[in-house]
C-alpha cells in the first residue's frame, strides 16, 4: 500500500475515532523542515509519561525516582520509526559496527518559551538539530526543534542558536534519566550534537524506516495484536 494510501485510510479513520499519535497523525507536509510532535512529557511532570504503543494513549511509564526533570517538552514524531536505515546512518557517523535500530518512533525535544501544562498533545516544530544517542548498541537519537511561531526561540535556526548550557542539560537528562542505583542498565552515550541538515537526514530515514516496518494497514494490525 503507497503512502497515498496510507493517508486515506487514516483520514477516514480519524473521522470516527481518535487518530494513534504514532500512526494516524501525519507528520507534516512541510517535512523535514516542518513537522508534526506528539509531546508526552513536560518540564514540570514527576512522573514518565509515555505513549502505550498498542492502544495510542498516553501511560505512566514510571515515577521519576530522581531529581531529574526533562529540560523540554518531550515526544516523538509520528511515522517515523529507527530501524536499519537510522542505524546505519549512526554507524557511519560513529564508526560503530554493532548498532541496530529500536523500532520506536524518533524522539523529539521541543523548545519553547511558553508553559505547555500537560502532555498528549500535538504541536508543529522546526529542526534545529538532535543528539545522536547510542543506547546500549540502539541507535536512539534526540531530535531537537523549537516550536514553530515561538515568539522568543522561532529565530534560533541551526544548533549553534541554542545555549551550549541547554544542551548539556538535556545531555545529561537523556545520560541519567534510567539510572537508578545499584542498577546494571545497559551504557548510554551520546556520541555527538549535530546540526540542521543531518537532522533532516535522520528524519528522512526514519520516515523510510516506518514505511519498511509497516508498509500496509495490515501490517499495523498485525503489531498491534
Amino acid at each position: 500500500m503507497s503512502q497515498v494510501d496510507m493517508e486515506s485510510v487514516w483520514e477516514l479513520v480519524s473521522r470516527v475515532s481518535k487518530s494513534h499519535p504514532w500512526h494516524g497523525v501525519s507528520i507534516g507536509p512541510e517535512a523535514p523542515r516542518v513537522i508534526t510532535a506528539y509531546i508526552e512529557i513536560v518540564p514540570s511532570d514527576t512522573m514518565k509519561y509515555e505513549l502505550d504503543k498498542r492502544t495510542g494513549h498516553l501511560k505512566v511509564d514510571r515515577p521519576q525516582r530522581f531529581s531529574n526533570i526533562c529540560p523540554s517538552l518531550y515526544g516523538l514524531i509520528p511515522r517515523t520509526c529507527c530501524g536499519s536505515r537510522v542505524a546505519s546512518l549512526c554507524a557511519s557517523r560513529t564508526g560503530k559496527t554493532d548498532v541496530v535500530g529500536d523500532d520506536d518512533p524518533l524522539d523529539i525535544c521541543v523548545i519553547a518559551e511558553k508553559s505547555i501544562t500537560h502532555g498528549d498533545v500535538l504541536l508543529e516544530a522546526r529542526p534545529i538539530g538532535g543528539l545522536r544517542m547510542i543506547d546500549g548498541d540502539e541507535a536512539d537519537d534526540k531530535i531537537i526543534a523549537v516550536m514553530k511561531g515561538d515568539g522568543v526561540y522561532e529565530g534560533w535556526l541551526e544548533i549553534e542558536h541554542c545555549p551550549s548550557a541547554l544542551i548539556e542539560r538535556l545531555k545529561h537528562y537523556f545520560l541519567t534519566y534510567k539510572d537508578i542505583p545499584g542498577s546494571t542498565h545497559r551504557k548510554c552515550e551520546i556520541a555527538e550534537v549535530y546540526g540542521r541538515e543531518e537532522a533532516y537526514e535522520v528524519i528522512r530515514r526514519s520516515q523510510e524506516d516506518y514505511l519498511l516496518q509497516y508498509p500496509s494497514v495490515d501490517a499495523l494490525l498485525t503489531a498491534a495484536r
